[in-house]
């Protein structure tokens, strides 16, 4: 398991949200107590500068492509690059993956989280899922 893998789990972990329950899930957004425990959580376990710019992944799901094809549309000027939009193996759902390189606080992640949360409604799309992250460039 690679170092970004394993943060994921841990976030995944603390979180208690992954993509097989995105969909069960998508009224439950993230609070900004989940953010400070994940962040103290990375501090103590993660190989990198957790307050530097690292790789953050952001995932959206729906059972459509379209109104995640828009999302990505949007978030494209804004210097998101998307990963991948494809099927959910063994489920009837879409996920969208975004990632771009920034430097985060709970406190600006909640306002993150915030704004993709409202993008969803938006676009009317099922559920804005979270994030995972990775180290930043070197």
């Amino acid at each position: 398991m690679n170092r970004r893998n394993a943060v994921a789990a841990v976030l995944l972990a603390i979180l208690s949200v992954g993509p097989q329950t995105a969909m069960a899930q998508s009224k439950q957004k993230i609070q900004l107590a989940q953010l400070q425990s994940m962040f103290s959580d990375m501090r103590a376990r993660a190989p990198w500068n957790v307050d530097g710019p690292l790789l953050w992944g952001y995932f959206f799901f729906d059972t459509r492509p379209s109104g995640l094809q828009q999302i990505a549309s949007e978030l494209a000027p804004l210097g998101y690059k998307r990963v991948s939009l494809e099927m959910v193996k063994g489920q009837d759902t879409f996920r969208l993956h975004v990632e771009k390189v920034e430097t985060h606080t709970p406190e600006t992640l909640n306002k993150r989280n915030g704004e993709f949360y409202a993008l969803a409604e938006k676009y009317g799309v099922a559920s804005y899922d979270g994030m995972d992250v990775g180290p930043g460039p070197k």
